[in-house]
Formats: structure tokens, C-alpha cells, sequence
């Protein structure tokens, strides 16, 4: 604030300096936000892109893990049915 108020004693010259060192400065804040902004989104995108692969293989190994269990039931009942029908004759 006394900086403001030194600048301005020189007038609208002083006046307009002060205006703009204040914007220089909050001109570089912003920059500085931005920045860190830009960071944390790039390390999110690279965790996102993680767990979406994680979430691809998941899936992949229950997909696979499904059918072994579908081509498994079916071995199961060929075997039955077979007993059963050794059993019969």
C-alpha cells in the first residue's frame, strides 16, 4: 500500500506504474496457477491412462475366466451324461 501511495504522488504517471507492476504481479500468479494446473491434469491423465489398461486386462481375464468356467460346466455335463449312459446299457 505505501508503495501505491509513493507511486502516486507522481501523479497518473506514478498511478498508472503502480497499475501496472500490480498486474505484472498478478499476471505471473495466474501463470504459476497454470502451470501447476497444467502438471496435475498431465499426472492425472497418465494415472487415468493406467487404470484404464488395468481395467482392459481386467476385463480380458474375466472374459477368459468366464469361458474356462463355461467350457469347464460343459465337460462336466458330457461326463455326466456319459456315466449316465454307461449306466444304462
Amino acid at each position: 500500500m505505501a508503495l501505491i501511495a509513493d507511486l502516486a504522488s507522481f501523479g497518473a504517471a506514478g498511478l498508472m506504474g503502480a497499475m501496472w507492476l500490480w498486474e505484472r504481479k498478478l499476471s505471473r500468479l495466474r501463470e504459476e496457477q497454470l502451470g501447476d494446473a497444467h502438471g496435475r491434469i498431465m499426472r492425472d491423465e497418465e494415472r487415468l491412462s493406467k487404470l484404464t489398461h488395468v481395467v482392459e486386462q481386467n476385463t480380458t481375464a474375466m472374459t477368459r475366466f468366464n469361458e474356462i468356467q463355461r467350457e469347464l460346466c460343459d465337460a462336466v455335463k458330457d461326463f455326466r451324461q456319459e456315466l449316465h449312459h454307461v449306466n444304462t446299457r
